[in-house]
This record gives structure tokens, C-alpha cells and sequence, in this order.
């Protein structure tokens, strides 16, 4: 007998959702793109336990006929292709005919339809590619389906999944994306019966990014003018934001083509490019970009779950995006905050490269410095009196080689000055060695490590933010804002491991609003901040009150943390320990309320920044990995003078 089978089709569906299925966020996305295909103006999502007990998704599409509602379940069927041409100009989001099956495959799955030319609807129930049942139903016109118990079947693939919450998040990012891309229709998202989303048609995209993101976020954004270019094949519209508006990874860029939600490896480089030397490399921007083209220009078959595409002409398209952003971010004259091409990479442990440190506002300041304003200005001379400036005095070079003299000046030994023979170079001072030894009592090999900040002696500031020092082992330059910083972050975590982190009460509750996906994180942290000091609630649709926040942190700086807190929850929370991301919390908060740079201090508080560095655990480093300090030791001075 041979070894080569044909697979039945409860396994190759099986296969198929594999590939297609991911996670609850895989099936919202293939129905949503089949409601939108529909030609659906109101489409509304339903979600329980993040996706594992309950999937549903109500359109007002055009519904099926009951044949069409039996073929739908078929493999490889589908009513946006006919034949092989139009593979080559797919202007539809779904196009495979491989999602209802598969789906169907892997959960209990009810079809409730009707198309507006059948007086009664179709009601199909599936469970684990088996047909239950197929029965005539009342119905309103367009589409219900219902999955349940996702991957009940498939215990395997049930047990990757993630927590509740997070499945949600993603579930909220991808309904707030189409949501984004089609402004003229109404989107709804609820979780348990609690409302995440929910937008009304609006006419242009500025109003929708309005109803998601909200009117503080639409000030930091600049709209593309759109361009038709390549004889009107493609059209680049949207929003980008500011070089001030720095975002820690790419979850706030949303790229469409065709209003198709893609990953793009092509536009995410060139939006890169377009911010180069604007932005820190470790930074991205905010950015909604809609790249619309004729159907035949780009290939949007070449990924399963379609999320990948493959453009004709890709380099055309690369410079375009690029440039068009580039020039739209040059007109609105942003101030750089980049640095300078060739600035090294600090290096990690064991020589690792790491991520290149932020341009602070303070090397802008340094760059902006001009020393020759910094002179004291010298008054002018009163009327009949010399003026205070140096005067140069004139020499007058004659060819007469002097005699020998010497000239004993107070203080040091003579130096001798020999006769130029004619011919001969230039003049040459013998001046005879008159440095003599170090003095004793210094140690030119001292430990490299931070052993003697309590010894430190505070000498003065340089430019309002870095603490000049030496000690017996050398010369100290010390970062304030860091120090302060690894200061405060050292004592929020021993208050949290105590319970005990000091608070102050605001006198009015500050109301942030959120996105979604902002809405879910903060439900999941909720109880982290309020271990970290902060007293949160919920405060109507999408929006909480700040009644308190730990003391060390101002009123100007409260909203930023917990924007902060948010996205490294969204970022770091599914792939980190609770310790590590409590941490995180901490880090945010000592980072906003530091002492900043270009703040003056007295002598007193850099003498306290000093000791109450000394007794961190760690105070080579900041939470984020910039160094607190940099030591020039005596040998290295005693070296670059040529003494040793």
C-alpha cells in the first residue's frame, strides 16, 4: 500500500485554520473584512472571555441566500473571484474562501442571514466542521455569526493563547484600525456587555481619528495634503505626528493599502527614513497612512492571513512615502531631536550593542550655545580714559641673530636662549623640567567601580546640569536628572515592597481619556497602579479620574506617566514578569519626577544628590541604562598631561 493519502477535509480545514486562525483576533478580522465586503454601513463586534467562549459580529450587509449559505462552508468558495484573471487586480479584502471554513472548523459556529430579496432568513449551525442543522429562520437583512468555544477541539492550539486581556487588546486594536479606515461607517465593540468602541459615520478622516484618539492627540498630528502621482496610479493620504511625539514601538503606526490593514516592512522603512535624524532611532512616530492604487499595482495574494503585500514597482512607492512625509514634516519647520550621523552606539553587557540613548533637549542646548556670549561683556571705557580691552602689542621681525641672553623670570629657573645661525629653523626654547613629583596621598589606581561617592567633593554645575566633583580617585561628572532618578526609582520599589508609597491628593481629579486598547490595558493594571501610588477609577465611556498620585511626582507630569505606564503595559506586560513590569511602573514614575536638566542648584541639594546616591543599591545607571556618572581618574589625567 502507499504511503501518500489524500487528507480528509475535516483535516485539511483543520490545516487551513492553522494558517488562517491564529487567534480570537484572526476570526474577528476575517468576519469584519467579509461585513465590509458586504457593502455594511453599521457593523457591531460582540466579545466574552477575550475571544474563547464568545466571537460575534452583526452587519447590515447584504446578507446570502440560502444556497449561497450551505456554499459559504465549502472549501475554496467564495463570491469575489471568478476566474484567474482577477487574481491580478483583487479589489476585495476577502478573496480565499478559506476563513468560514476553517473558522467552522475549530468552533461551534451559528450562521444567521438574509438577503433582502428572500422574505425569510438562513440559520445554519456548524460544530467542528459538522453540520448540525440548516433551518429557515426570521431574520432582519445581512449577517450574524456566532463562534463559540474557539479551539475546543483543538486542545493544542487552545493553550497558546494567551490571558483574557490580552487576546482583547488585540481583538480592540484591529476593530479600532478598520474602524480608522473607513470613517463612513459605525463601528461598535463591546466586552461583556460593557462598551470598548463605539464611533457614528463622520464624512472625513480628521473626525474619525477625533472620535478614537480624541482632540489632544489630533493637535500633535499634521495631515498629508494628498498627491495623486504616477499618472494617478497611487494617492498617499493620512497623519503623521511631530518629531516631539515619541512613541517606544510601532503599535501607534496604522498602514493601509486600499484600505486593507497590512504589515509592511517596505513602508514601515520608509517612514523610518522619512523621520531620519528628526527622531531618536529608538523612537517611532505616530502615523495613519492610506496608500490608495490601482488593484493591479500591488499583490495582496502572497500571505495567508493577507496581512503582507507585494507592490509592483516597490522602490517607486518606498521614495514616494518617504519623501512626501519628509517634505510635509520639513514644511511644519520641526526642531530636531535626533542625533547627528555617526554618533557610536553605546555598547551593553558583554560588548552587545545597544539601543542608542535619546537626544536630550540638553546636547540641543549645548549645540545652541555660543561661547562667544557667554564672555563677560567688558563696560565701555569712560571719556578720557584707556580702554579695558587687550592691546596686542606689534613686534618688528629684523634678520639679526641676537646675542646670547637669559632672562630669570621670578619664581623659576633661567631659560636659555642660543643664537639663531643663519639659515637655520625657527628659534626653540630649552625650558629645563620644573614639574616635580605628585603629590603623595593620592591613589593612581584606584577601583574602577563607585566606591567613593561619599568622599566626593562638589566643585560646581556645568550648564545647569551636570554636577561637577572630585575625589581622591579623580575628577566626577555627574547627570542630576539620572541621579535623581536612580534616587527616586530605589525608593518607590522599597514603598511598594512595604505597601506603604507616599501619596498626595489632588485638589480637583485629573480625567484622561483613552483609546481601546488604552481602556483594556488599564483594566488589567489597574491594581499595579494602584500599588505604585496612584488612585484611579472609571469616569464615564473611556475616560478615568486621577484622585491621587505619588507624591514625588507633579501635577504636569501625572497625565505623561500614566500614558507611559499604559504603553509599556500594552509592550512589555505579555512577554515580562509582574515583577519586571512593576518595575517598569516605577522607572516611569522616578523619570517624570527627577529634578530635570537646565534646573540650577545650590550647594546643599547637590551635596544631598551625592549622599543619597551613595547608599542606592546601583548607582552606576538609571532604570532606562544611561549612565549616572562619568569618573576621569587621576591616572588617566596624570596620562593626558604627559605627567606619568
Amino acid at each position: 500500500m502507499g504511503r501518500i493519502r489524500i487528507l480528509s477535509d475535516n483535516v485539511a480545514n483543520k490545516i487551513a485554520a492553522g494558517e488562517v486562525v491564529e487567534r480570537p483576533a484572526s476570526v474577528i478580522k476575517e468576519l469584519l473584512e467579509n461585513s465590509l465586503d458586504a457593502g455594511s454601513t453599521d457593523i457591531r463586534v460582540e466579545v466574552e472571555s477575550g475571544g474563547r467562549r464568545l466571537l460575534r459580529i452583526v452587519d447590515n450587509g447584504c446578507g446570502m441566500l440560502r444556497d449561497d449559505a450551505m456554499l459559504a462552508f465549502e472549501r475554496h468558495a467564495t463570491s469575489k473571484l471568478s476566474n484567474v484573471d482577477e487574481l491580478e487586480a483583487i479589489a476585495t479584502l476577502g478573496f480565499r474562501g478559506e476563513a468560514l471554513p476553517s473558522i467552522a472548523s475549530v468552533s461551534r459556529l451559528v450562521l444567521e442571514t438574509r438577503s433582502p430579496d428572500e422574505p425569510t432568513g438562513t440559520r445554519v449551525e456548524i460544530s467542528g466542521g459538522k453540520l448540525l442543522s440548516c433551518e429557515e429562520s426570521a431574520l432582519p437583512a445581512g449577517t450574524a455569526i456566532s463562534v463559540r468555544d474557539l479551539f475546543f477541539n483543538v486542545p493544542a492550539r487552545k493553550k497558546f493563547l494567551r490571558s483574557d486581556q490580552t487576546e482583547l487588546a488585540h481583538i480592540a486594536s484591529l476593530v479600532t484600525h478598520y474602524s480608522l479606515a473607513h470613517p463612513e461607517k459605525s463601528f461598535e465593540l463591546t466586552h461583556a456587555g460593557k462598551e470598548l468602541l463605539r464611533v457614528t459615520p463622520v464624512l472625513t478622516d480628521r473626525e474619525r481619528v477625533f472620535q478614537v484618539f480624541g482632540a489632544e492627540a489630533l493637535e500633535d498630528l499634521v495631515e498629508l495634503p494628498q498627491r495623486d502621482v504616477g499618472e494617478g496610479r497611487f494617492r498617499l493620504s493620512g497623519f503623521i505626528s511631530r518629531p516631539q511625539v515619541q512613541k517606544t514601538n510601532r503599535n501607534s503606526i496604522f498602514l493601509f493599502v486600499n484600505r486593507r490593514l497590512i504589515r509592511d516592512r517596505l513602508l514601515m522603512h520608509a517612514i523610518t527614513a522619512a523621520y531620519y535624524n528628526l527622531m531618536p532611532p529608538a523612537c517611532y512616530p505616530f502615523a495613519l497612512l492610506f496608500v490608495d492604487c490601482d488593484p493591479a499595482e500591488v499583490d495582496v495574494n502572497v500571505h495567508p492571513s493577507k496581512t503582507e503585500v507585494r507592490f509592483r514597482n516597490s522602490s517607486y512607492v518606498h521614495d514616494h512615502v518617504r519623501d512626501s512625509l519628509r517634505a510635509t514634516l520639513i514644511e511644519q519647520r520641526p526642531v530636531p531631536s535626533a542625533p547627528p550621523p555617526g554618533t557610536p552606539f553605546l555598547e551593553g553587557p558583554s560588548g552587545q550593542s545597544a539601543t542608542r540613548l535619546p537626544y536630550s533637549e540638553f546636547t540641543q542646548t549645548i549645540e545652541n550655545f555660543r561661547y562667544d556670549e557667554a564672555r563677560p561683556v567688558l563696560p565701555p571705557p569712560e571719556e578720557g580714559q584707556p580702554s579695558q580691552s587687550m592691546q596686542i602689542p606689534e613686534y618688528t621681525l629684523r634678520p639679526v641673530a641676537p646675542p646670547p641672553a637669559r632672562f630669570d623670570f621670578s619664581g623659576g629657573e633661567p631659560i636659555t636662549m642660543d643664537p639663531q645661525p643663519a639659515g637655520a629653523e625657527p628659534l626653540r626654547l630649552k625650558i629645563p623640567d620644573t614639574h616635580g613629583g605628585f603629590p603623595a596621598g593620592y591613589d593612581l589606581d584606584a577601583p574602577q567601580g563607585m566606591v567613593s561617592l561619599d568622599d566626593l567633593r562638589v566643585m560646581g554645575q556645568l550648564h545647569d546640569s551636570f554636577i561637577i566633583a572630585a575625589g581622591r580617585d579623580g575628577l566626577w561628572i555627574i547627570d542630576q536628572h539620572v541621579a535623581h532618578e536612580r534616587i527616586l526609582f530605589e525608593k518607590v520599589l522599597a514603598q511598594q515592597a512595604a505597601g506603604r508609597v507616599e501619596q498626595q491628593r489632588l485638589l480637583l481629579p485629573i480625567v484622561l481619556q483613552l483609546t481601546p486598547s488604552q481602556q483594556v490595558e488599564y483594566e488589567r493594571i489597574a491594581d499595579d497602579l494602584a500599588r505604585a501610588g496612584f488612585e484611579t477609577e472609571p469616569f464615564g465611556q473611556r475616560t478615568i479620574a486621577v484622585k491621587a498620585a505619588p507624591s514625588d511626582l507633579s501635577t504636569g507630569d501625572l497625565e505623561r506617566a500614566i500614558f507611559e505606564i499604559l504603553e509599556i503595559a500594552e509592550t512589555e506586560l505579555r512577554r515580562v514578569s509582574v515583577d519586571d513590569f512593576r518595575r517598569g511602573i516605577a522607572a516611569s514614575v522616578a523619570c517624570r519626577a527627577a529634578i530635570k536638566i537646565n534646573m540650577r542648584l545650590d550647594q546643599t541639594r547637590m551635596d544631598y544628590l551625592l549622599r543619597e546616591l551613595a547608599r542606592t543599591q546601583y548607582p552606576m545607571s538609571c532604570p532606562h541604562g544611561r549612565p549616572v556618572a562619568l569618573r576621569y581618574s587621576t591616572r588617566e589625567i596624570l596620562r593626558s598631561f604627559h605627567r606619568i
